[in-house]
């Protein structure tokens, strides 16, 4: 039973506009908690569906470094939301005694700071704005008393980006996980989502709005060598499969948003009044491209 409700709101979800899907995300889970009469089930099923679908990344402002940083599932814990720069859930958890909140060990903390200055510079230099946010966890058995990067670890790299004129919204969302195969070789499991929401602002508006989701593993051998530690071969490997898979999704996106668009719009359909329903397109899909590259 619960599965079927789970298949049927994400059958759901992707009938729904894609431009209000938070909004119906929530309705759908409100509706779940709602009407069920096992709690434990219904909170397990709000559970999978909050991880299996991908909503437009919130910011929120580190109150100790005064940084905006990036909230998803993966650094929360209830209501809060833990800050990659201060390692500080805000607004604090109330529970927090009881129930202390995740926190990487140590050794990962090390590693999440300088993933973040790192893809602080990617973010810079390849979006020229925005945010970017990086968190890692511990993959190893909780119980383990010592942890370290050789038993492997999970994490997450995000970016946002929104033009000027809030035409254009690009979120990508790089879930992965780095599986130690032997001493020198490593597995790096990547999922890449990328949310685009694009609005014309001329008279005959045009928006396209939607997700694409893609994922890649790439199996890497690690070089210790020449004063080369673990971390920086992480941090090397990690970075340079988040920037292929963007750069690949980034060039599928422009084949399904503008290239087919084109052929159904220009090539499949009539005209219904010569040519100025195609220069009204081709305005919009201009304003469109725009917003697409001020990203």
């Amino acid at each position: 039973m619960s599965e079927d409700k789970l298949d049927a709101s994400l059958e759901l979800l992707r009938r729904l506009d894609p431009q209000a899907i938070d909004k119906n995300l929530t309705s759908i889970c409100s509706l779940i908690t709602s009407s069920s009469t096992d709690a434990d089930e219904s909170a397990e099923i709000v559970a999978d569906l909050l991880s299996s679908v991908d909503v437009p990344l919130k910011i929120s402002t580190c109150a100790k470094s005064g940084k905006d940083y990036l909230c998803c599932d993966y650094n929360r814990d209830g209501d809060s939301y833990r800050s990659p720069w201060s390692n500080m859930y805000y607004p604090p958890p109330e529970d927090e005694d009881e129930a202390p909140p995740p926190f990487p060990s140590e050794l990962l903390r090390q590693l999440e700071l300088k993933a973040n200055d790192a893809f602080d510079i990617y973010r810079d230099l390849y979006y020229e704005g925005g945010i970017s946010s990086v968190y890692f966890w511990d993959t190893a058995d909780d119980e383990a008393e010592d942890v370290s990067l050789d038993d492997g670890f999970a994490g997450v790299v995000l970016f946002k980006k929104e033009t000027s004129d809030k035409t254009g919204k690009w979120d990508s969302i790089h879930v992965l996980e780095v599986v130690p195969e032997s001493k020198s070789k490593v597995l790096y499991k990547l999922t890449t989502s990328v949310i685009l929401d694009l609005q014309s602002k001329s008279q005959n508006s045009l928006s396209l709005s939607g997700n694409l989701t893609r994922q890649l593993e790439q199996t890497q051998l690690l070089d210790l060598t020449g004063g080369v530690n673990l971390e920086t071969n992480h941090l090397i490997n990690i970075g340079t499969l988040v920037e292929k898979a963007e750069y690949n999704i980034r060039n599928v996106l422009q084949e399904v948003y503008f290239d087919k668009l084109k052929d159904v719009m220009l090539k499949d359909l009539r005209s219904l009044d010569g040519g100025s329903s195609e220069r009204a397109f081709s305005a919009n899909q201009a304003d469109i491209v725009k917003g697409l590259e001020g990203l």
